[in-house]
């Protein structure tokens, strides 16, 4: 059954050789690895105006001013992204970058960075569609957040779940659908703006005010707008994503993904100013928008229910970048092997899953609200951004080609102009939440180490001597006495069934009985004395009706009087029921027993079945 629903659900498995078939197209990119980018614009502008519009309108004329820096910032980003992307052509982002580059530590803080803002993203995404959603059918805020669960788990985890093409498949139409209705809302709000009878902008969205208490204003509404920017590096990070020749496909698919979000960024920026939009309650700016160039016409639905679907699918540019990204971090020994594996459906689905475990918990703790989700956004990503214009300096020194010293300029202005960032984000958005990505950085690296450290004592533990690896001289293996212990509570078809097995595999076989009292005591002894299997029984008494702990002592006991030059197996009988539902009818002695015993030395513990009939 749980087999029939997982067939359902995910699709029946594909053959490894299939690999190459999952890679993508530039046009199928494009709706996977930017619908991030591209979707912040319904909400990346309006955190700008958000912040401008706090102190009495004094400072909302700066807006154009903070979205020029923002475009400014996004040209000096996508240009080094692309050198990123052609000089690591295996995938990795940042990460690789400083790993092959920069050394340990600088690779483990951009990882740890691209975790959080991976994690962050889905949050934000799920969150900003629902309230787009609500915007537009007020009705369903009581089910905000119950919306943001549904549509992480069970749309965006099981359609990745499915594998690379479907989800592909799945994106393509909703995002282009998005950018259709958003250039067709810029076009003709533009149009009505030159044409139309109220100035293109009008002066109360003009106003400015300097002083220092401005600045700092600024900065945090640069800092809240950068979040447009986050999804940039989603491509660097799943290169190995794209068909043959990658690293070109990649870089074309980044160019024209930085274009699109250009012309949809500055656009809504420049609708905020001319229709003088102002925070209200429940409403998106990109809703306000619409409805005063299309008014409640089928066209605000669409672009309220594309909105909705591209920011929910936003979240899918994190279902694409981190797990591939963990996969690496696994293979390096990072995080745990398993999520370095591919599923059934050629997708990374250990990484998926632990992905929407991350996200959802946010929106929980976070009740599902864009605006406090927001403040913990951007630093990490910037904070990879900096790392990795960094190594790309140290790159290009090293190679030292034919345009190495262009090359090498333009990542070190993006190191610079990233790291200022960071800084403005830190300090601007500290005690806005910022300081939690900030703590969660180090603890992440510290988990980073704990597991590299894990992992490099098991593998010196593992490791065969030098000595053993002579194909000259065959390695002696030396054998040892093996005694055999099956715990029983009474005798039945199943103690029998492992005494057989038990018989083939010693010579020397003990059963052992924990006795509550002295009458159930006596009954066994009697039982086992009439049925005579020719093996001996052990009474153990225990007068506080304990069953598990006086075995185990038992046990150990054992062990240690036989010595290290011999073998204790311990065969644990344990009937399988026919009906799954018939478990839930018996205790898990032998289950609890098992995971015990496989922590004692020098002990060998193995369960053996006997399969009910009905």
């Amino acid at each position: 059954m749980l087999q029939f629903m997982k067939r359902l659900l995910i699709g029946k498995p594909l053959d490894t050789r299939e690999a190459s078939h999952e890679r993508m197209s530039n046009w199928q990119a494009l709706a996977i690895f930017s619908s991030d980018a591209l979707s912040s614009v319904a909400y990346g502008p309006e955190q700008i105006m958000l912040i401008l519009a706090v102190p009495g309108l004094l400072a909302y004329g700066y807006l154009s001013n903070v979205a020029i820096a923002i475009l400014c910032l996004l040209a000096i980003v996508t240009v080094s992204y692309v050198q990123i992307t052609k000089a690591n052509p295996r995938g990795g982002g940042s990460y690789a970058v400083a790993l092959n580059n920069l050394g340990e530590w600088p690779a483990l803080v951009a990882a740890a960075a691209l975790f959080a803002d991976y994690t962050l993203t889905v949050a934000v995404s799920i969150s900003a569609g629902t309230s787009a959603l609500v915007s537009a059918f007020p009705e369903l805020l009581p089910y905000e957040i119950d919306l943001d669960l549904f549509i992480l788990f069970f749309v965006l985890m099981l359609i990745n779940l499915r594998g690379v093409r479907e989800s592909s498949t799945f994106f393509v139409i909703p995002t282009y659908a998005f950018i259709l209705g958003i250039l067709s809302l810029i076009g003709t709000g533009i149009y009505q703006a030159f044409t139309g009878q109220m100035p293109i902008v009008p002066p109360e969205s003009l106003q400015k005010q300097f002083d220092w208490g401005m600045i700092l204003l600024l900065l945090r509404a640069f800092a809240n707008g950068c979040s447009s920017m986050t999804g940039i590096e989603a491509i660097s990070d799943g290169v190995t994503m794209f068909k043959a020749p990658e690293a070109k496909h990649a870089s074309q698919t980044t160019y024209c993904m930085a274009g699109l979000l250009a012309i949809m960024f500055s656009g809504i920026s420049f609708l905020i100013m001319h229709y003088h939009i102002l925070p209200m309650e429940n409403v998106t700016a990109l809703s306000g928008i619409a409805e005063l160039t299309f008014g409640k016409t089928w066209f605000y639905y669409y672009i309220q229910i594309t909105t909705t679907m591209i920011l929910y699918l936003a979240a899918n540019t994190s279902f694409n970048g981190l797990p591939p990204l963990l996969s690496i971090l696994a293979r390096d020994g990072y995080m745990p092997r398993y999520l370095g594996f591919r599923g059934d459906r050629l997708s990374f689905s250990n990484g998926i899953i632990l992905l929407s475990i991350g996200a959802g918990l946010l929106i929980y703790i976070y009740e599902g609200k864009t605006e406090n989700l927001i403040s913990l956004y951007a630093i990490g990503v910037f904070l990879s951004f900096t790392i990795a214009q960094i190594g790309m300096v140290i790159h290009w020194n090293k190679v030292q080609d034919a345009y190495w010293r262009v090359r090498a300029f333009v990542n070190g202005l993006g190191a610079f102009a990233t790291g200022i960032v960071v800084i403005i984000i830190g300090v601007s958005k500290f005690f806005y939440g910022a300081w939690v990505v900030l703590v969660f950085i180090p603890i992440m690296i510290f988990i980073f180490k704990k597991i590299k450290g894990h992992y490099n004592d098991m593998a010196e533990q593992l490791h065969l001597p030098e000595e053993l690896l002579n194909p000259v001289c065959p390695t002696e293996i030396v054998t040892r006495k093996n005694i055999v212990i099956v715990p029983i509570s009474s005798p039945t078809s199943v103690v029998a069934h492992t005494l057989q097995y038990a018989k083939s595999i010693s010579d020397e076989v003990v059963a052992v009985h924990i006795a509550t009292d002295e009458t159930s005591a006596n009954r066994v002894r009697a039982k086992w004395k009439n049925w005579n299997p020719g093996v001996e029984l052990i009474t153990v008494y225990s007068p506080f009706r304990l069953v598990t702990q006086p075995l185990i002592e038992f046990i150990d006991s054992f062990s240690r009087e036989r010595g290290k030059d011999k073998y204790v197996t311990v065969l644990i009988p344990e009937f399988e029921t026919k009906k799954i539902w018939h478990r839930l009818l018996h205790d898990q002695t032998g289950l609890i027993l098992r995971q015990r015993l496989i922590l004692s030395e020098n002990v060998i513990v193995s369960t053996i079945p006997f399969h009910l009939q009905k």
